[in-house]
């Protein structure tokens, strides 16, 4: 039997910047891992990519691991250009903002790389990699985790951090409540013609929400969030008929469209915990919340997630107890607001715009009037942004 403080499962963006945040303090932490993270081969592109807001890029930073980062792999947005449906329009800019950058464009597998990387010389971790959870034991005074290799144990907090489907969030009995939107998010990298100077798009149509995100020189990764027969039919064409179509769907915007990486799909959920922690169980990451990924902050709350039982981790008293419900507690309140308002926006966009709504072309014509009319109230299009910055 191994006894630690802290015992993380699940090694993934969310899980590993928690280990990271906590390098210095005196817990002493276990890592459960099922695989290290792997770079796309030969150099190639991650389809994977997440807009980092500059609130999670100093996050990154403070933790160690954003001047690690290759800045070749790296693209910031500058602008964002949201047009909906029905003529709507909206546009966020750094610059009438006030910010050198709107977020940073990066592939999840280069994160993960440098969060690994990280964490292997870290003196206070134990890595237990590859390896799964098999059992969970939960009483007054600690919890005990077995493995499936047998291995056990003991902490006085365990963390899920192990993704939407969380088996540290079932074992401790925390309900989740899963709504599917029938839709999947189609991710490929292309080459452009033309030079995208650093803004991203989103249009809004009938058959789900596009997005196009600025990589690299001349190069974007795109989202299409599309009902999963829509979904299929993208994953079925040849990556150049793909890569026609997404140019076509994206008004020709930046030109032809070369492929760079194959397409893949992932399930779109809405996913509410209204629990996250338990005693001696505390939840972060997609194990804590799902959203629809239109805003692009999935990871940016699980950064926060991570960032803020950090500070709650790193600010304890000798004589607290870690895992005592009441003060895991301060931790669930610290994240409630901003995950209920994201959940909530994102969820209320994506259905005013779903076309499969009964009530769909009149609550399209209303969200295309709101976006016209956020883009001319300059303060509080401003004021949107900065909260999305976290400024």
């Amino acid at each position: 039997m191994q006894a630690f403080d802290l015992i993380i499962v699940g090694g993934g963006l969310a899980g590993a910047s928690l280990a990271a945040a906590l390098r210095e303090s005196r817990w002493r932490i276990a890592l459960i891992e099922s695989a290290p993270p792997v770079l796309p081969p030969d150099g190639s592109w991650d389809a994977r990519v997440y807009a980092i807001s500059p609130v999670n890029a100093g996050f990154l930073a403070r933790i160690g691991v954003w001047e690690h980062l290759d800045p070749e792999r790296m693209a910031a947005v500058r602008e964002m250009r949201v047009q909906g449906d029905r003529g709507g329009a909206l546009t966020f800019s750094a610059f009438e903002t006030g910010v050198q950058e709107l977020a940073w464009m990066m592939e999840s597998s280069l994160i993960a790389r440098e969060l690994w990387e990280g964490i292997k010389r870290q003196a206070n971790l134990t890595r237990f990699c590859p390896a799964s959870p098999l059992a969970l034991n939960i009483d007054a005074e600690a919890a005990t985790l077995t493995l499936a290799d047998g291995q056990i144990l003991t902490a006085k907090l365990v963390v899920g951090a192990d993704g939407r489907d969380s088996w540290a969030r079932q074992q401790a009995g925390l309900t989740a409540i899963d709504q599917p939107y029938r839709a999947k998010g189609v991710v490929a990298n292309f080459t452009t013609e033309k030079p995208h100077d650093g803004t991203a798009r989103q249009w809004f149509r009938d058959d789900g929400v596009l997005a196009w995100l600025p990589l690299p020189d001349q190069r974007i990764s795109i989202v299409w969030s599309t009902p999963d027969e829509h979904a299929a039919a993208l994953l079925a064409l040849s990556p150049e008929a793909l890569a026609e179509q997404v140019a076509e769907a994206g008004e020709h915007w930046l030109g032809k469209l070369t492929p760079l990486t194959p397409a893949a799909a992932f399930s779109l959920r809405l996913i509410r915990v209204p629990q996250r922690v338990a005693p001696r169980l505390a939840l972060v990451g997609d194990a804590a919340h799902g959203i629809h990924p239109l805003s692009g902050h999935g990871i940016n709350l699980g950064f926060q997630d991570a960032a803020a039982l950090a500070n709650l981790l790193n600010a304890a008293q000798p004589w607290q107890d870690i895992g005592e419900t009441r003060f895991l507690q301060r931790f669930q309140r610290a994240r409630k607001e901003e995950t209920l308002l994201l959940q909530g926006a994102t969820d209320a966009i994506a259905r005013l715009f779903d076309a499969r709504t009964p009530a769909a072309p009149l609550l399209s014509r209303l969200a295309n009037v709101g976006l016209t009319l956020t883009d001319r109230a300059k303060p509080l299009k401003n004021l949107l942004a900065r909260y999305a910055l976290g400024a």
